[in-house]
């Protein structure tokens, strides 16, 4: 799944590297101002400066709040539980391989906005240190797995328990559906790139990808699945579970 330079020209690369940017600078932008509170703080003045009146001793100042600091472990545990994860291979067919994206994952458990952050620092570590994915194409990287895959898969997901009467029930049913779509649709969406860029034809190549990637995703979907129980009976808190209200609902 992952991209190198040379399946991407310096146009198409370009674009997508603003697109990308973009999308995880309002990711960002979201999840700091769920993670930060405003707590009220007071200033300290020397005595020998004048007081002009007109001000309160109290200011407010942003600071991490308790669920940010919870978020924030949680976020580094996703992190580094699908950075290890990606770096297994499984064979597919004909020579070819693949291994977890991760992004439905990380958005079930930490929420879409946060997922797209945790996918674009374990691209961007993957293509700086390791080489995995091209420097030149990461944009196209992220944008494919970090938002067509984490922020997509998981609307998808919603779509899912949407109307569900027991939505607890069907939860890792979704999530199994959601992984998997979410695999062709980043798989898609680098066909589509690729095209563009011109590496090859879209009646080859969109067709290769996509059929290659429904077994991937299958693969993504049971390991999707696998994980979420492992963490739901460690009471692991999954951010996308359903609470007793949306039962309700």
């Amino acid at each position: 799944m992952h991209l190198p330079d040379e399946f991407i020209n310096s146009g198409a690369a370009a674009s997508l590297a603003g697109a990308a940017a973009a999308m995880v600078g309002f990711a960002v932008h979201k999840v700091r101002q769920a993670f930060m509170e405003k707590i009220p703080v007071l200033k300290m003045r020397l005595a020998s400066f004048p007081d002009f009146g007109g001000e309160s001793g109290m200011s407010l100042e942003s600071r991490l709040s308790r669920y940010g600091r919870e978020q924030v472990w949680r976020m580094a545990v996703a992190a580094a539980l699908i950075f290890a994860a990606q770096m297994v291979n499984f064979p597919v067919a004909d020579g070819t391989s693949g291994h977890l994206l991760g992004g439905v994952l990380a958005a079930l458990v930490v929420g879409p906005f946060a997922a797209i952050i945790v996918m674009a620092v374990i691209l961007s570590m993957q293509a700086l240190i390791f080489g995995d994915g091209g420097i030149v194409a990461l944009g196209a990287n992220i944008l494919n797995m970090g938002v067509v895959g984490a922020f997509g898969g998981y609307a998808f997901f919603r779509f899912l328990l949407r109307g569900a009467k027991d939505k607890k029930k069907i939860f890792l049913r979704s999530a199994f559906v959601a992984a998997w779509v979410s695999v062709i649709g980043a798989a898609v969406a680098a066909a589509f790139e690729m095209a563009i860029s011109g590496t090859e034809s879209l009646s080859t190549v969109l067709p290769a990808m996509t059929l290659s990637h429904i077994v991937i995703g299958a693969a993504e979907g049971a390991i999707t699945v696998a994980v979420l129980a492992i963490l739901m009976q460690r009471h692991f808190k999954i951010a996308a579970f359903p609470d007793e209200s949306s039962d309700e609902q």
